[in-house]
């Protein structure tokens, strides 16, 4: 018979040993790498036990230690975050009024556990649509479509006020409510098109009387001075005739001037080459 090899001694319970060891050192990798948890910047932390349920505590930024499997961390983001919000209402003066609102919101940390107990995670999507819409609801129905043209900062400043005391009844906080667009319906469009024309027009029909009414006066007042420069030219020629001949001379040298410069050529008869000033040497001849 050929020789065996030589026999490993059994050694009782190692295996079981071992297996103890490796799920020791499991659970305790497991708890080294779930004992801790990160609070981001800008958030902040609650905790639900599955003894005790949501603990009252809020946990700041930073690395915080549970106790893994019977608690687990739920992290909110506590700074502010815009919400675009449009509804269609009806005014005082029963026109449809669609206002777009945009509000920017965050829950109260404090009031942490209150919010997740109540609301959940996704609070914002619970509460805000339906107090936005009905405060909208009930502060369009309040106003005039005009007035809520005109007014707008009042009506803006009521907005809010009616909403920041809704969102505290769910301990959200507001940090800013500002309308972002205002628009009609078609008629009462097509009226405030219509009344913009009209204005127009009635603006042109008073420039139009205005700029007649300064022609008047520019007529009459250029009448009057014709009237006082005829008069003036007669008392003139009355007192001295030689006033007339200085007044021809004058126009003589006038036209003279401009066929001098002119381009076109111009042919004179040879008896008006003084442009008629000969008659008045000859009728200065006649009165000596």
């Amino acid at each position: 018979m050929g020789s065996t090899g030589p026999k490993m001694p059994n050694v009782p319970g190692a295996g079981g040993k071992l297996a103890k060891v490796a799920v020791l050192g499991g659970a305790a990798v497991y708890a080294a790498f779930n004992s801790f948890y990160n609070v981001e910047g800008g958030h902040r932390a609650i905790v639900f036990n599955r003894l005790e349920g949501i603990k009252d505590k809020v946990y700041p930024e930073g690395t915080h230690f549970i106790i893994p499997w019977f608690e687990r961390p739920i992290i909110y983001d506590v700074r502010a975050r815009p919400n675009l919000v449009e509804s269609t209402s009806g005014s005082r003066d029963l026109q449809m009024v669609r206002i777009g609102l945009r509000v920017l919101t965050r829950p109260m940390p404090d009031q942490l556990p209150t919010i997740y107990r109540s609301l959940g995670e996704n609070f914002n999507e619970r509460v805000l649509p339906s107090i936005i819409h009905e405060t909208l609801k009930a502060v369009v129905a309040q106003y005039n479509a005009s007035q809520l043209i005109t007014q707008r900062e009042a009506v803006s400043r009521e907005i809010r006020k009616i909403l920041t005391e809704r969102a505290n009844n769910f301990n959200i906080a507001l940090d800013d409510v500002s309308i972002t667009s205002l628009s009609f319906g078609k008629e009462f469009t097509h009226a405030i098109e219509a009344k913009q024309v009209a204005a127009q027009e009635a603006e042109r029909a008073k420039f139009i009387v205005e700029k007649a009414e300064q022609d008047k006066r520019s007529a009459v007042i250029r009448a009057q001075g014709e009237a006082k420069s005829a008069e003036l030219i007669g008392q003139a020629i009355a007192n001295n005739p030689a006033f007339l001949a200085l007044r021809q001379i004058e126009a003589a040298r006038e036209i003279a001037h401009t066929m001098a410069v002119s381009n076109n050529k111009v042919y004179l008869d040879s008896s008006d080459l003084l442009l008629g000033l000969q008659q008045l040497s000859a009728m200065g001849k006649q009165k000596k």
